[in-house]
C-alpha cells in the first residue's frame, strides 16, 4: 500500500511489483543459509537468529521514510503532504495538481462518516471486497507457497537426495526472483491482465505435466523408484512453474489490493487482503505434505485446477489498472461489464468517495 500511494500512476507497476522483488531476495538468501548449514547440528539456531538482521534493518528504516501524501492528507497534514508529494516526485515536478486531487477526494471520502469495515460492506463496494478476498486466496491455492516451504522434501521424495534437494530449492527461488524482475520491467507496459494470464497459462501447463511424470514413473499409487533422470524434469517443470508464479501472481497479488481501494477504507482492505494470506498459507501449509501422501500426482492436478479457475477470473472479472490514479480507480468499475450494476445508480459523489 505504501508502495502503491507513493508511487506516480505510470510507475506504480514496477515500483508495486518490487516488493516481492525483495521478499524473493529473503527467500533466496535463506535458502542459500539453509544449505551452508544444514550439516550443522547448531545450523538450525544460525538459521533463526540470523532474522534478526533484516527485522532490525525494517525497524530502522521505517524512522527514516516519509508518511504518504495520502495518508498525510487524510490527517491534515497539508503542508507536509506537499513536502512529501515534492520528494518523491522531484523538486522539478509541479505537484500542485496532484496535490489538489489528493485533497479533493479525501474531502469526500471524510464526508462519508461511517466505520471503515461497515463501509467496505456496502454494496458499492462490492468489486473491491471480492478481490480482497479471491486475489490473496487464489495467489496461496497455486501451491506456491507449499512447493517453496516443502520443496527440499518434494525433491528427496523423488531422487534428487538431500544436498540436492537444497540446492533444487535455491535454483526454484533465483528462477523465481528473475521473473519477478522481468514482471517489473513490463507490467506497466502490458498491463496487470497480460501477466496474470500468461502467467496462469504457463503454472497450469506446468502443473499438469508435474503430474503426468510422477503418475506415468511412480505408478497410480506412488510406490515406484523415480530415476534421477524423471527428477531433473521434476525440477525443470517446477522452475518453470516458479517463472510462471514470478512475473503474475506473485507480486500482482500485493499490488492489486492496494490499487483498487478509495482512500478512506484502503488501509482496511489491504489489511483484510493480507489476513486472507495467512490464513491460507497456514492451512495449506498444514495439510499439504498429507495430501501429497495420500493424493500422490493428484496433489499437483489439484492446484492445476486452481489456476485454471483463477485465470478465467482474473479474464472476467478483473478489469486493467495500469496507469490509472489511484484518485480515479473507480472508473474501472463503472464501466466493466459485471460490476457496473453494483456502483451503477449512487449518488456520483458518494459512489466515488
Amino acid at each position: 500500500m505504501y508502495l502503491s500511494e507513493i508511487a506516480p500512476p505510470k510507475w506504480r507497476g514496477t515500483i508495486g511489483t518490487s516488493f516481492q522483488f525483495f521478499l524473493g531476495i529473503g527467500v533466496v538468501a535463506a535458502s542459500c543459509i539453509n544449505f551452508g548449514t544444514a550439516k550443522h547440528t547448531w545450523g538450525w539456531r544460525l538459521s533463526l537468529g540470523l532474522a534478526v538482521f533484516p527485522s532490525t534493518v525494517m525497524t530502522i528504516g521505517a524512522f527514516l521514510i516519509t508518511d504518504t501524501p495520502n495518508s498525510l492528507v487524510e490527517r491534515g497534514k497539508i503542508d507536509q503532504a506537499r513536502k512529501a508529494l515534492s520528494k518523491v516526485r522531484g523538486s522539478s515536478i509541479d505537484i500542485e495538481t496532484e496535490l489538489e486531487e489528493l485533497i479533493k477526494w479525501t474531502e469526500i471520502a471524510k464526508s462519508v462518516k461511517q466505520e471503515p469495515f461497515r463501509t467496505l460492506l456496502k454494496r458499492k463496494y462490492r468489486p473491491q471486497l471480492v478481490m480482497a478476498f479471491a486475489i490473496p486466496f487464489f495467489q496461496q491455492i497455486t501451491g506456491i507457497s507449499v512447493v517453496a516451504f516443502y520443496s527440499p522434501n518434494l525433491f528427496q521424495s523423488v531422487g534428487l537426495g538431500h544436498d540436492g534437494a537444497l540446492v533444487s530449492a535455491i535454483m526454484i527461488g533465483v528462477v523465481s526472483l528473475i521473473s519477478v524482475i522481468v514482471s517489473a520491467s513490463i507490467v506497466d507496459r502490458f498491463g496487470r491482465r497480460f501477466l496474470f494470464v500468461t502467467g496462469g497459462i504457463v503454472m497450469f501447463v506446468c502443473l499438469i505435466a508435474v503430474s503426468i511424470v510422477l503418475a506415468v514413473v511412480t505408478g497410480v499409487h506412488g510406490t515406484n523408484d523415480v530415476s534421477k533422470g524423471n527428477a531433473i524434469v521434476v525440477l525443470v517443470l517446477l522452475c518453470f512453474y516458479a517463472a510462471g508464479f514470478g512475473w503474475s501472481w506473485g507480486p500482482l497479488t500485493w499490488l492489486i489490493p492496494s490499487e483498487i481501494f478509495p482512500v478512506n477504507i484502503r488501509s482496511t482492505g489491504q489489511s483484510i487482503a493480507v489476513g486472507v494470506q495467512f490464513i491460507v498459507i497456514f492451512v495449506l501449509s498444514q495439510t499439504f505434505l498429507t495430501m501429497l501422501c495420500h493424493f500422490k500426482f493428484g496433489a499437483f492436478v489439484f492446484y492445476a485446477f486452481w489456476v485454471a479457475v483463477m485465470t478465467l477470473f482474473i479474464i472476467f472479472f478483473l478489469p486493467e489498472t495500469k496507469g490509472i490514479p489511484l484518485e480515479s480507480m473507480y472508473t474501472i468499475w463503472d464501466n466493466h461489464w459485471f460490476w457496473s450494476r453494483f456502483v451503477k445508480g449512487e449518488d456520483g459523489q458518494e459512489n466515488h468517495a
